[in-house]
C-alpha cells in the first residue's frame, strides 16, 4: 500500500520472509524516521532494491503509527501542509500525484 502523509511517501508490504512483519519502504529516510523511531529500529539503507530506504515493524506498531498520524491530524489541505513540513520538492511530486489521479475520476464525477 502507497501511504502519503506530512512527513512523507512510503510503501508497506508484507516481509517476504516472516509474515509477522511488514516492509515500509522510502525513497529518502526522512519518510521513516518517526516510524523507525516508534519501532526503536534504525532505518536500513537498500540502494540496490527500488526504494533505497526500509524498516520491518509488526503490524501493531504499523497501526500505531498510522492511528497517530490520523489524531495529529489537524490541517484542511494536505497539499499546503506538506509544502510546510517536507518542502518544495515533496510538495510539487504530490501535485504530480494528485493530477495524474483525475485520471481515474469517474466519468460523471464532475461536470
Amino acid at each position: 500500500m502507497w501511504i502519503f502523509t506530512e512527513t512523507g511517501f512510503v510503501s508497506a508490504v508484507r516481509h517476504y520472509d516472516d509474515l509477522n512483519l511488514v516492509v515500509v519502504r522510502a525513497r529518502d529516510a526522512q519518510s521513516l524516521e518517526v516510524l523507525a523511531e516508534l519501532a526503536e529500529t534504525p532505518v536500513e539503507k537498500t540502494p540496490e532494491n527500488d526504494y533505497p530506504y526500509r524498516v520491518s515493524v509488526k503490524d501493531e506498531t504499523l497501526k500505531f503509527w498510522l492511528s497517530t498520524t490520523v489524531d495529529m491530524l489537524d490541517y484542511t489541505n494536505f497539499k499546503d501542509r506538506v509544502a510546510v513540513s517536507r518542502g518544495d520538492a515533496y510538495h510539487r511530486a504530490l501535485s504530480d500525484v494528485w493530477t495524474t489521479m483525475h485520471e481515474v475520476s469517474d466519468g460523471g464525477a464532475r461536470r
